[in-house]
């Protein structure tokens, strides 16, 4: 029988087991089961942590955030014994049982499977994309427009109004606190040579965060537009300063998330040179 824990927060050897099961998870699957966001989360105690334990230590991790999204990951060596499906089930009835979401990274045959057979109705399309970095043209800013990079403690909280209504519509982005920003600027990719805004008169209208995940790849990791500065090729303007950023520090391929139906940014995406590569699926519950 799974016996699931639910601890009220996780101590730091048992944060150190999760994270182990899910580098363990993520080089077997070739992507990661848990988000950066909730990776972030391990040592927090703002969200409903569950485990399960065999002989070896945690062999099971699933996580609720205050929003009631799940994230869940198993490991590799102990799949196919009912434990994926009793952690879900387990973090279902912590949450709202007809509002819970349930992320499947990569779109994992194992998750798929798990969501059709608990009933749970497919909601959203995360798209990775990836393109290779080799010519680029140039950045064409609106006239009017300055790009800078970021100061952290100077442009905090003009970009966390920015930040939000760039992404009023988006569930995730656009509820970022400054303690959201604060734990992204502690951690070791940040760069703030990498993270570039776009003002005018003093007042922010754009930005462009870059991410480095290896010598080689480097990610679009946030870009926003300020619905005042809309349809003047801001977003491209701020898109080719962060890739030509990326490429001349050395990486050779870029990546991006965005939503399947953001029809404008995959627009924009795929003229860049862009391709879909991935999928997340996000399910819900009830």
């Amino acid at each position: 029988m799974v016996t699931v824990e639910r601890p009220g927060a996780l101590s730091e050897a048992d944060a150190t087991a999760v994270r182990d099961l899910v580098a363990a998870a993520t080089e077997t699957d070739q992507a990661s089961p848990l988000s950066e966001a909730a990776r972030l989360r391990l040592g927090g105690t703002d969200a409903v942590h569950l485990l399960v334990r065999n002989g070896s230590g945690i062999v099971g991790y699933a996580q609720l955030d205050a929003d009631g999204t799940a994230e869940l990951a198993v490991h590799p060596s102990a799949r196919r014994h009912g434990i994926g499906r009793r952690l879900l089930v387990e973090a279902i009835r912590a949450g709202e049982p007809d509002a819970v979401r349930v992320w499947a990274h990569n779109e994992h045959p194992g998750a798929l499977a798990l969501a059709a057979s608990l009933g749970l109705r497919k909601t959203r399309s995360l798209w990775q994309m990836r393109m290779p970095l080799g010519d680029l043209p140039a950045a064409s800013v609106p006239d009017g427009v300055t790009v800078r990079t970021f100061v952290a403690g100077q442009d905090d909280d003009a970009w966390l109004k920015l930040n939000a209504l760039a992404f009023s519509h988006h569930p995730e982005q656009g509820s970022w606190t400054a303690a959201d920003l604060a734990a992204r600027l502690a951690e070791p990719w940040f760069d703030p040579a990498g993270f570039f805004l776009a003002e005018s008169d003093g007042e922010l209208l754009g930005f462009h965060w870059t991410k480095s995940h290896s010598a080689q790849l480097g990610e679009i990791y946030v870009l926003g537009v300020s619905p005042r500065a809309q349809g003047i090729g801001l977003a491209k303007a701020l898109s080719l300063v962060g890739l030509r950023y990326l490429r001349d520090t050395g990486h050779t391929e870029a990546m991006l998330y965005v939503e399947e139906d953001n029809a404008p940014a995959v627009g924009l995406y795929r003229r860049l040179g862009f391709t879909h590569t991935t999928t997340d699926a996000m399910f819900r519950s009830g």
